[in-house]
């Protein structure tokens, strides 16, 4: 086991890096969170919003905790062996259930997998800690922040009372302070896409991933581009190219799109995660940010693991010139109807599986009642769970590897349970569930609401394998059957990947 992922090389180049963190100080991230239990998005005052909005109430843990949790504004990284060494072994673990699954476990380059940790950890040190970097990424987050205001205005427009200008409480709710983010910023994209501002972004990096970790271009396309566009939109880039690709290559396009999340599903998670604070939603704008970059070289890792490429690459990068739209209105209206269409896709999928959670947990209840187990659950979780549920069983089931990455004994299986609902569910309802979390003051280390942040980057669930068969093999039929054979694994990367960037960022957190 230590021979084939070569756990000394790995650990000499971790201590090298955080050997003198004790003395770096830098600014951390301020989580202040809402004190309004049940309660995830909202709006300024000067957008003529309520103060709060009611979301999706809770369906199976019983949270613990009033008052909503706050990371300190400042805070002093120091070296602690215990917590890297930890890390070391989370990413071990994660290698190892890769190199598990692995195909070919002799064709694996173990100089990408090198080269792309430590892509993934200067990363992280980049964005946590370099001033120039930060700088960058607060600039994105405070673009994403505006937009979201940008968006409110236009539903105040629609919704507003005629007698007093603004939304008045009873239509404050989740489809109308959150969904419209969808809309608007599909139109965004659609405009930046149609003025070549997008493929300039990911020709750059798409260029660098090739260049570093011996791929495709067309693979460097497809991982770069899922970072601002959807998982079936992303391999229009490259539809050209989608028909000649083999195993390793396919399985890189699918778990690509697994592992990131697109512009304007990002926006909605600032929304709900940020809350009424304009700083909390700029912290989490850098941080959901900074997964989906990171996730980028993670998910080349952990895909060639899986299908190793065996084949001689051409990483030469040609980005399409097709534009949307005729003209710069057409782009607007195009993305404008695509944006609608997906959140009233989002709004069907919500009540949906909200619903069938419920009657999932009703029926565990029931069973909880006649075997009696109901009273002995609250018992041994002092009353975090009061009872059998599906929460429950994902959260218990699932917090060993949770342990393993880095969380806090007493989080792992609050963050198990999100992990798990994002997989068997979607991450829209492990998001909404982490915001109620947070709110209710539910995690004994704040540190665990960043890392679930990282955890639950990207489409990695269920769902998501028949949206990529049907997307991806409209562009390539003949496709098809691979891609149907090719969703578990392209599961399994896109869900290692982030789980990779959670564990760094958790070395790296105090």
């Amino acid at each position: 086991m230590i021979k084939f992922i070569h756990a000394r090389f790995i650990l000499l180049t971790l201590l090298l890096f955080f050997g003198n963190l004790n003395l770096i100080s830098a600014s951390a991230y301020s989580c202040s969170l809402l004190n309004d239990t049940d309660t995830t998005v909202a709006d300024t005052a000067e957008s003529g919003l309520a103060d709060t909005v009611i979301t999706a109430e809770n369906t199976g843990a019983a949270l613990i905790g009033e008052n909503a949790q706050i990371i300190p504004r400042t805070q002093t990284f120091s070296f602690d062996i215990v917590r890297i060494l930890r890390g070391i072994l989370g990413m071990i673990v994660l290698v190892a259930l890769a190199y598990l699954f692995s195909t070919n476990r002799k064709a694996i380059s173990w100089q990408v997998v090198y080269v792309g940790l430590a892509i993934q950890l200067v990363l992280a040190i980049c964005i946590l800690w370099i001033p120039g970097f930060q700088t960058v990424f607060e600039f994105v987050g405070k673009v994403f922040v505006k937009i979201i205001d940008f968006t409110l205005e236009g539903t105040k427009y629609l919704f507003k009372s005629i007698e007093t200008g603004k939304i008045e409480p009873p239509l404050l709710n989740f489809v109308i302070t959150i969904l419209p983010t969808i809309i608007f910023f599909s139109a965004i994209t659609s405009i930046l896409y149609y003025l070549r501002v997008i493929q300039v972004v990911v020709f750059g990096l798409a260029w660098l991933l090739s260049k570093a970790l011996k791929i495709t271009g067309a693979e460097g396309l497809s991982v770069a581009g899922n970072i601002f566009l959807g998982q079936t939109e992303s391999p229009l880039m490259i539809k050209g190219y989608l028909d000649k690709m083999n195993k390793s290559q396919m399985l890189l396009v699918m778990s690509g799109g697994m592992a990131t999340l697109a512009g304007g599903v990002l926006a909605v998670y600032i929304n709900v995660l940020g809350g009424t604070d304009p700083i909390q939603k700029l912290i989490f704008a850098k941080h959901l940010l900074a997964a989906s970059v990171m996730a980028a070289p993670g998910v080349i890792v952990i895909s060639k693991i899986l299908i190793p490429q065996t084949e001689k690459v051409n990483t030469d990068v040609e980005v399409p010139k097709e534009k949307i739209g005729k003209n710069l209105l057409d782009a607007i209206t195009i993305g404008t109807s695509d944006g609608l269409r997906l959140a009233v896709n989002v709004a069907a999928m919500l009540l949906v599986f909200i619903a069938l959670i419920a009657m999932i947990n009703f029926i565990f209840l029931k069973i909880g009642n006649w075997t009696n187990l109901n009273p002995l659950i609250g018992e041994i979780t002092s009353g975090r769970y009061e009872e059998l549920s599906l929460q429950f069983i994902l959260g218990y089931s699932l917090s060993p590897l949770m342990w393993l990455i880095g969380v806090c004994s007493e989080d792992m299986t609050l963050v198990g349970q999100l992990l798990g609902e994002k997989i068997i569910l979607t991450e829209f309802i492990s998001y909404i569930s982490l915001a109620d979390m947070k709110t209710a003051g539910a995690f004994t280390e704040t540190k665990s609401i960043i890392m679930s942040t990282y955890i639950l980057c990207g489409f990695a669930n269920f769902a998501s394998i028949g949206i990529q068969i049907g997307g991806i093999g409209a562009l390539a039929p003949s496709q098809r059957i691979l891609l149907s054979r090719l969703g578990l694994r392209a599961l399994l990367a896109g869900t290692l990947a982030s789980l990779l960037s959670a564990t760094i960022i958790g070395m790296i957190l105090g």
